[in-house]
C-alpha cells in the first residue's frame, strides 16, 4: 500500500538522498521480506517513470513556451528537446524522442494510464504498449480507451503484455477501424533492413516488412532448403542452408566465396604478424577475437588469388597506452575522404554519449564559421539526428585533450548548461616498451573492386 505524502516540490537532492539510502542498504536475508522488498522496489520504478514523464512534459513545455515568447519560428519551438531528454536519461536522442512522445501522451491524453503508472500497477513497457496501440486514434478515442481500460484498477489487474496489447487493439478497431488501416499503411511505409552484432562474432540481419511477405520469404527458403537436403550429399543443417541461401540471393555470390563489398579491419601489427591476442576491430560490427580477424584476412588473401577480390594494408599510428590516432589536418571546409575515414575508424559510432547510431556526418566540433579547423582534432562522427540537434540554438561543443597522446575527447554543452563528455574508444593496440606502435588497417577486405 502506498500512502501519499503532502504535495511538496520534489528536488534532485531529495531523490539522490533516497538513492544513497538504497546504495548503502544491506541485502535482506529473509525470503518473505525479500519478496516484499522486490515488490516495493518495482513500485518505486513505476512511480519514478510516472514522475519522469510529468517532468519531461513540463521541461518540453517550458522550453517551447520560452522560444515562443522570444518570437522564434514555430519550427524551432521543439528543436533539440528530444536530444536533451535523451542525454538526461543517458540514452540516445532517438530514445529521448520516444520518451518525450510517451510523456506528452500520458500527461495530455491518457490521465488514467498515468494514474495506474503512478500507483505502481502498470510498468513503463505496458504503458508504452497502450500508447502505441492508440497512437493512430483521435484524441477523443484515445481518451475513451484510456478510461475504459485504466479508470478502474481491476480492469487490467494481472494482465500480461499480450493481453493488454490485444484489448487495446480490439477497442481501437471497435472505435475507429479506418485508423487501423492507416496504421498498417504507415507501418508498411517504414519497412527496412538492419543488422546488429550477435555473440561469437556472428550478426543478425533483419528485414522488417509485411507479415505475408515475411512468411512467404521464410516458406520459400525452407522449401528450397528441403530440396537441397532431399537431393543428398549436403552435410549442412536446414537452418544453415537457409541462412546461406539468404546471403547468396542478396549478394549474388556463393556463401563460400565471401562478401563482395568493402570491409575494414583494424588490427595491431603484432596481432597480425606475430600471433598476438589483442582484439581487432571490424568496422560496422565491433571487437572481434584476434584468431577470427586473422582467419578473415587469410580467407580474403586466398580468395584474392585469381579473382577480383582486393586486399590492401594501410598503416595507422596509435599511442600504445591511450590508443590515440595521429591527427590529420586539412584546409578544406568539407572533410576529405581519407580524413573522413580516419574519423569513422576512430569514433566507430555516433560520438554523442549513449547514442550507438551509425556515423552519417563528419561534424566540426567548433563550427567552421567560427574558425574551426577541418581536422581530426576538431572533427567528430555524428549520426544525422545528433548533428541536426547540435546545430540548434544554445548548443555548443569544444574539443578537449587532457594530456599529450590522450584519446580524442570533446565536450557537448546543452542549452540548459549541462555538460556531457565524449571519448573516442581505444584502438586495438598492445603495450610495448617503445613509444609508438603501428596498427594495420586491412582495407578493401572482401572488395570486389566496385567500391
Amino acid at each position: 500500500m502506498v500512502t501519499a505524502l503532502k504535495n511538496l516540490p520534489l528536488t534532485p537532492d531529495e531523490v539522490l538522498r533516497f538513492v544513497a539510502r538504497l546504495q548503502a542498504s544491506d541485502v535482506v536475508v529473509d525470503a518473505a521480506a525479500g519478496i516484499d522488498l522486490i515488490s516495493a522496489l518495482e513500485t518505486v520504478k513505476c512511480v519514478s517513470v510516472a514522475t519522469q514523464a510529468v517532468v519531461t512534459d513540463a521541461v518540453a513545455t517550458a522550453i517551447s513556451n520560452e522560444r515562443k515568447e522570444l518570437g522564434k519560428p514555430k519550427a524551432q519551438w521543439r528543436s533539440g528537446i528530444a536530444s536533451q531528454i535523451g542525454l538526461a536519461r543517458r540514452e540516445s536522442p532517438n530514445r529521448g524522442g520516444t520518451h518525450l512522445g510517451l510523456a506528452r501522451a500520458l500527461v495530455h491524453e491518457m490521465p488514467h494510464t498515468l494514474a495506474r503508472l503512478k500507483a505502481g500497477e502498470l510498468n513503463e513497457w505496458r504503458v508504452m504498449i497502450l500508447a502505441r496501440e492508440t497512437a493512430c486514434l483521435t484524441v477523443d478515442d484515445r481518451r475513451t480507451i484510456d478510461e475504459r481500460l485504466c479508470a478502474d484498477p481491476a480492469t487490467l489487474a494481472g494482465a500480461g503484455d499480450r493481453t493488454i496489447e490485444g484489448r487495446a487493439r480490439a477497442l481501437a478497431n471497435e472505435l475507429d477501424a479506418a485508423s487501423q488501416v492507416k496504421r498498417r499503411a504507415k507501418a508498411y511505409a517504414a519497412r527496412r533492413t538492419s543488422t546488429r552484432p550477435a555473440p561469437e562474432s556472428m550478426g543478425f540481419f533483419t528485414v522488417l516488412t509485411s507479415m505475408e511477405k515475411s512468411v512467404c520469404m521464410w516458406a520459400t527458403l525452407r522449401r528450397d532448403a528441403d530440396t537441397i537436403i532431399n537431393s543428398g550429399g549436403d552435410t549442412r543443417t536446414r537452418d544453415q542452408i537457409m541462412a546461406d541461401l539468404v546471403f547468396e540471393r542478396v549478394t549474388g555470390a556463393s556463401a563460400a566465396q565471401g562478401p563482395p563489398v568493402t570491409v575494414d579491419i583494424v588490427i595491431s601489427d603484432s596481432t597480425l604478424l606475430a600471433g598476438g591476442d589483442t582484439s581487432a576491430y571490424l568496422h560496422g560490427y565491433g571487437e572481434i577475437p584476434s584468431d577470427v580477424a586473422r582467419q578473415l584476412i587469410r580467407d580474403a588473401l586466398d580468395d584474392a588469388q585469381g579473382n577480383e577480390t582486393h586486399v590492401a594494408l594501410r598503416r595507422l599510428y596509435a599511442h600504445p597506452k591511450s590508443g590515440a590516432l595521429t591527427a590529420v589536418e586539412s584546409t578544406s571546409r568539407g572533410f576529405p575522404t581519407a580524413l573522413g575515414r580516419l574519423i569513422d575508424l576512430r569514433d566507430r559510432t555516433c560520438r554523442t554519449p549513449w547514442c550507438d547510431a551509425p556515423i552519417r556526418h563528419h561534424d566540426h566540433i567548433r563550427p567552421h564559421s567560427a574558425g574551426g579547423k577541418t581536422s581530426a582534432e576538431n572533427g567528430a562522427g555524428l549520426c544525422a539526428a545528433c548533428n541536426y540537434a547540435k546545430e540548434g540554438e544554445g548548443w555548443t561543443a569544444e574539443a578537449r585533450r587532457d594530456k599529450r597522446n590522450a584519446r580524442h575527447r570533446y565536450r557537448l554543452i546543452s542549452p540548459t548548461g549541462h555538460t556531457y563528455d565524449s571519448s573516442a574508444p581505444p584502438m586495438p593496440v598492445v603495450e610495448l616498451y617503445n613509444s609508438r606502435i603501428e596498427n594495420v588497417m586491412i582495407t578493401g577486405l572482401f572488395d570486389d573492386g566496385a567500391a
